[in-house]
Order: C-alpha cells, then structure tokens, then sequence
C-alpha cells in the first residue's frame, strides 16, 4: 500500500505534535513493507518539518507545501475542494492531521485527539472552535475509520454523532525521553531554573489545567510543609502569584524529565483531556501522580494514582498530601501502570486500521 500522512503538526510543540513524531517513526521501524508519503504544509515552519523528516529511517518519501494552517481551514474545511491526490499523487491511504479534512479518494483515516474546543467553546479562541466544528462536521460525513487515544474522546465524538463502529481506541504512550532521572541531573535542572527547596509540578497553565485552583490548593498544602509550586508552561491567562509560585515557562523537552523526577507530586487535575500524556510521564519518571476522577484522568490514573474531585479545592490539596504521604506505594503502582503503552503498540494498532483499506 501507499499510505500519505500528514506531518504538518509537528511544528507545534504540543500533545499531538509528539504523537505524530513517535507514531510515524515507530511505523516506518515496524513496516518495512507499505511506502509511506509524508508530506506537510507550513509558510514560516517548513525548516522545521525538514528537521523532522531528516531524523526518519525507513520506505519513505516526503513532500512539503508552503500552505499556512489558515488557508488549509479554507480550501480543505470550507470549501472542501483541492482533493489530496492533486498534491500527493495516487495513495491507498490517507492519514489526515488533527487541523485540516482534505478531500481524498483513498481509505481515510484520521486521529481525534480531544473535542475540547467544541465542549468548551468559552475556554478557546472562537477560530479555534471553528476550525474544529468545521473539520468534525467533515470527518464524520466523510472519514472512513477514526482513531482515539481514550474511551472518553470516543464518547464524545458518538455524542456529536460519529458511528460508533467507525472508531478505533488506540492509547498514546509517553516519549521514551521520559525516565527517572538521577540526583546530580535534578539538580542541575533545578539551578538552571533557580528552584531550590521541595516542589511540587504542575504542567499547562490555562482554564483546562485548572491553575487557579491548584494554586489555591496549594495555598492549603503549604502552612506546615516547606513546599514551592511550580507551573511548566506558557500562561495563557492571567493568574495572580502567591508567594511560593514559580512559573518557568517554555521548559525544553530535554529538562522536563529532570524536574518530573525532582517534584513530590505532579499536580494535574485537569478539566478534560482527550489523553494525559502529563501523567503517564510522572509514571516513568517515578513521581506520584494527582489528577481527576473524571474523563481520561480517571482511565489513566486509576489504580496507580491519587484521584480528587477537580472543582473542588479541598479535595486536591487533601489529595496532594496523600500523594506525598504515599510516595513509595504510588511510585511503584506508577510504573507497574505504564507498562501497559508503548508508542510500538501504537503504531502496530494503527497500521492495522490502515490495513482495513485492503479489505
């Protein structure tokens, strides 16, 4: 088969700019039998797409468009005209990005991280919630087979009136980065962004991360125990500093293994997730884990993690004593959890959805 995917969100540096780094490298090591065609549109990043493509090893050919995001919305999600093959040549298979819903005469298949920008409208950029309205719309009329990484998106995409059939559950996994780090590398890391003294994590920093609310939990924690709260992350909304909070912002990939495995707990009770990689990379790095007792966090997190109530203050300060108190129990039940997700697993599941296209 000839399977084209669309490799345009790796320049984002988000959640699912690492799913499709790790799925399309763990595919071209897997199957040394199908071609693949990566191909990708950017006007200001295609330097980055190249140094992507560059890091690749397998039965492989790329393409690279200078189309901005905006008028891929335009042209594939709108208008719905310019199908693929115009740009790709023939293909068997198209796996589509998370942003744009090109037309295609091949068995297409597409990945739906999370409906977040559709469920909480109030909480994104209005052209943000149109994008994805407009591509929903389209991958539920046209998209042959739709991959999830968690029964929570699956829920929500039969909800919006996707066919249940049409939706395979494949589950992410954390990047092999991920691992506990030793003493003399924390502390580096933890001179390099001037955190001295116990802390605790928190990653993201907008309305879905819940920050106001960790802070005034941690506000709770911090009388009788000599902790800092620090928040990894640009901040997308104005929050107000307490004492004790330190915000570090952008914090490269390669350090964030470091200040996983130097926190007493990694602080996460989100809103909503479509998948959580935060927690599973606490797991690898042998740091207890608080997070939700909802949605993704609870499929993630059961069995291996402190779970509270998100909207309620007291019960996440009360859950980040517990995980401190249970350190030893949760680290091991950490590890033992994340075990089960391996990006090779990942992309052994969904070149069986491509494989579909064939019968």
């Amino acid at each position: 088969m000839k399977i084209a995917i669309d490799v345009s969100q790796v320049v984002y540096g988000t959640g699912v700019s690492v799913y499709t780094k790790l799925l399309v490298d763990n595919l071209l090591k897997l199957d040394d039998k199908d071609d693949y065609l990566l191909f990708g549109g950017s006007l200001r990043q295609k330097r980055k797409l190249k140094e992507f493509l560059g890091t690749l090893d397998g039965r492989f050919t790329t393409k690279l468009f200078s189309i901005p995001p905006t008028l891929a919305d335009i042209i594939w999600n709108k208008l719905h005209i310019l199908p693929i093959e115009r740009l790709v040549g023939k293909i068997d298979v198209f796996h589509s990005s998370d942003w744009s819903q090109p037309p295609s005469d091949a068995f297409k298949v597409t990945t739906v991280h999370d409906l977040f920008p559709i469920k909480y409208p109030k909480l994104t950029h209005p052209k943000v919630v149109s994008v994805h309205l407009s591509r929903l719309k389209r991958v539920i009329k046209d998209v042959n087979s739709v991959i999830t990484p968690s029964l929570t998106t699956k829920g929500d995409l039969v909800a919006y009136g996707m066919d249940e059939g049409r939706i395979t559950v494949i589950p992410e996994a954390p990047d092999p980065v991920f691992t506990a780090t030793p003493k003399i590398e924390i502390e580096r890391v933890k001179r390099k962004y001037q955190i001295s003294g116990r802390y605790l994590l928190a990653i993201g920093i907008n309305a879905r991360k819940n920050t106001e609310r960790i802070i005034a939990a941690y506000e709770k924690v911090k009388p009788g125990m000599e902790l800092k709260l620090v928040i990894v992350g640009h901040p997308y909304m104005k929050i107000d500093l307490v004492r004790g909070v330190k915000i570090l912002g952008y914090v490269s990939l390669s350090d964030l293994p470091a200040l996983y495995s130097g926190s007493e707990t990694l602080v996460y009770p989100s809103l909503y997730e479509g998948f959580g990689f935060p927690i599973l990379e606490a797991f690898k790095c042998k740091t207890p884990v608080v997070t939700s007792n909802l949605g993704t966090m609870l499929e993630l997190g059961k069995g291996a993690a402190v779970l509270v109530e998100p909207t309620d203050v007291d019960s996440i300060a009360e859950g980040v004593k517990m995980a401190i108190n249970k350190r030893e129990i949760l680290v091991k039940e950490g590890l033992e959890k994340v075990k089960a997700f391996s990006w090779m697993q990942v992309a052994q599941k969904t070149l069986e959805v491509y494989q579909k296209a064939g019968s």
